[in-house]
């Protein structure tokens, strides 16, 4: 592949701000062009929050940790539902980061032009219903006795692999 594809990451029903804040800088390291947090993941202050200021604050602040400034320099959103039929329309090839029995090994996918990778919750991962809205799912090989990664870690394994 010649050029990097265009990677939007969506981040959807994300707990921890540590992970939000993680995911910011990983985002940021691997050029994405932009990451849409959904649902009950923590979003930094935005301009036409309508959360109270001082618990706007305070997650900017828990994100911030982790982030360590790309809070501001990634391009975000927050929305209730991933924009799935939306991205489609503009191109996007819609890919999910799930081991399930319809997943491609990462290391044999092959990358299209525009992806949005969807990454989905801590412990359940990504919901049966999203999984269906996927275009294709891909899985990191595990050779330890655990049977995933922390999201962040697998967001950043998934992203070294779609722009190499």
């Amino acid at each position: 592949m010649d050029e990097m594809p265009d990677i939007i990451v969506i981040a959807h029903n994300i707990r921890s701000t540590h992970n939000v804040g993680a995911l910011f800088r990983t985002c940021e390291g691997f050029g994405v062009t932009k990451l849409i947090l959904s649902g009950y993941t923590p979003y930094p202050t935005t301009e036409s929050d309508e959360r109270l200021p001082h618990l706007s604050a305070k997650i900017t602040a828990q994100i911030s940790k982790s982030a360590l400034g790309a809070e501001t320099m990634v391009p975000f959103i927050h929305v209730d539902e991933p924009p799935i039929e939306g991205l489609r329309d503009d191109g996007y090839m819609i890919v999910g980061l799930e081991q399930d029995s319809r997943s491609v090994l990462l290391a044999d996918y092959s990358v299209p032009e525009r992806v949005a990778l969807l990454i989905g919750e801590e412990v359940a991962g990504i919901s049966e219903a999203h999984r269906d809205t996927c275009d294709n799912l891909i899985e990191i090989l595990m050779h330890g006795q655990k049977e995933s990664f922390n999201v962040s870690v697998a967001t950043g394994i998934a992203l070294y692999h779609l722009t190499q």
